[in-house]
């Protein structure tokens, strides 16, 4: 209780909703792709524990970030499982025959919350930093970010309905945090400094930087998204 009546927790409880506010970026594009096949009804249950679901796994994993991210093939794994997630979502939405496997509401939370377990490997991070190891001040910036993340899922989903070709863009987004997420695993990284000394790119004169395995994993995500939609379509 005492915190509560110092400055310093409220500036930091406030760094701590901002870097939420940015690193859920991209768990909202899941959220309201995972969503977006569901009857209306559902889509504001799935936003709803799928958000919420996530920012309990966030606060979990940021506990053992440290520890996990040592852990040498595991952002291998997790690279492949967003990828795969990626294509799944972007193959579903385009394939004219989904009303035969139209996703359910538990299939719809439990691909959000698998693409955030990953997603967060790194996402917590930030989070752990801003916090400077104060967990009640952890767990209190995340639980004021979750009416947030919830609004915009939300948002996203309205726009995602009047805007089809960002779904495309989501998908793209899986991808190249996939491709990212290869190349930063410990068992790769003197690999990759070696054989890939030129995966990251700057644009000249702008500071603004890319990783090309990034760029790679977001095309080769929307490609595979593209043929998997045709092949289901195509008549047996």
């Amino acid at each position: 209780m005492e915190q509560l009546g110092n400055a310093a927790f409220w500036i930091a409880l406030g760094n701590i909703i901002l870097v939420n506010i940015v690193l859920s970026g991209d768990n909202a594009i899941v959220i309201a792709m995972a969503a977006r096949s569901l009857p209306p009804e559902q889509q504001r249950k799935a936003i709803f524990f799928g958000s919420a679901g996530a920012i309990v796994l966030r606060i979990v994993l940021t506990v053992f970030a440290l520890q996990l991210l040592t852990l040498p093939y595991l952002k291998i794994v997790g690279g492949l499982l967003l990828f795969y997630i990626g294509v799944n979502l972007l193959a579903d939405d385009e394939d004219p025959n989904q009303e035969h496997h139209h996703t359910s509401l538990a299939v719809a939370i439990r691909t959000i919350l698998m693409a955030d377990l990953v997603m967060s490997l790194d996402n917590v991070l930030g989070v752990a930093a801003a916090a400077k190891g104060n967990v009640t001040l952890l767990v209190a910036g995340l639980m004021v970010s979750i009416p947030l993340i919830i609004f915009g899922s939300s948002l996203i989903l309205k726009i995602m309905e009047r805007v089809p070709v960002i779904i495309v863009g989501g998908a793209g987004l899986l991808g190249y945090l996939a491709g990212e997420m290869l190349v930063s695993d410990p068992a790769l990284q003197t690999w990759v400094a070696t054989a890939m000394p030129w995966h990251d790119w700057t644009v000249p004169g702008t500071g603004i930087g890319f990783s090309l395995p990034g760029l790679a994993g977001a095309v080769a995500v929307v490609l595979t998204g593209h043929w998997l939609a045709r092949r289901r379509a195509a008549p047996a």
